[in-house]
């Protein structure tokens, strides 16, 4: 049973900071690529960040600069440290793995709330 448990979010005040984590379990996690999405209320989801099995990242740019995706193979955990949030940042996120395009497994999603 694959499972992927997102903690971490909550409420903060802009400009502040949080570390969102998820852990993986029923996968082999060094072979997947990890990712972190948001999906904002009435907007699509939307890809925030990656980071392959070598430890390459990639970001989109609306966050390039104040979020770090990063991955502990050996907790079987990818973190997403957000720094500098902005009310525009409120939104579910989502923790996603990927191998293959059937292998390919999601978070329930964790909160954040940023406040002005």
């Amino acid at each position: 049973q694959v499972q992927l448990v997102e903690s971490g979010g909550g409420l903060v005040q802009a400009g502040g900071s949080l570390r969102l984590s998820c852990a993986a379990s029923g996968i082999n996690f060094s072979l997947y690529t990890m990712g972190w999405y948001r999906q904002a209320p009435g907007k699509q989801r939307e890809l925030l960040a990656t980071i392959a099995t070598s430890g390459t990242t990639n970001y989109k740019d609306s966050v390039k600069g104040r979020y770090t995706i990063s991955r502990d193979n050996s907790r079987k955990t990818v973190y997403l440290q957000m720094d500098s949030l902005k009310p525009e940042d409120t939104a579910v996120y989502y923790c996603n793995a990927r191998y293959d395009s059937i292998r390919d497994f999601w978070g329930q999603g964790t909160q954040v709330t940023v406040s002005s």
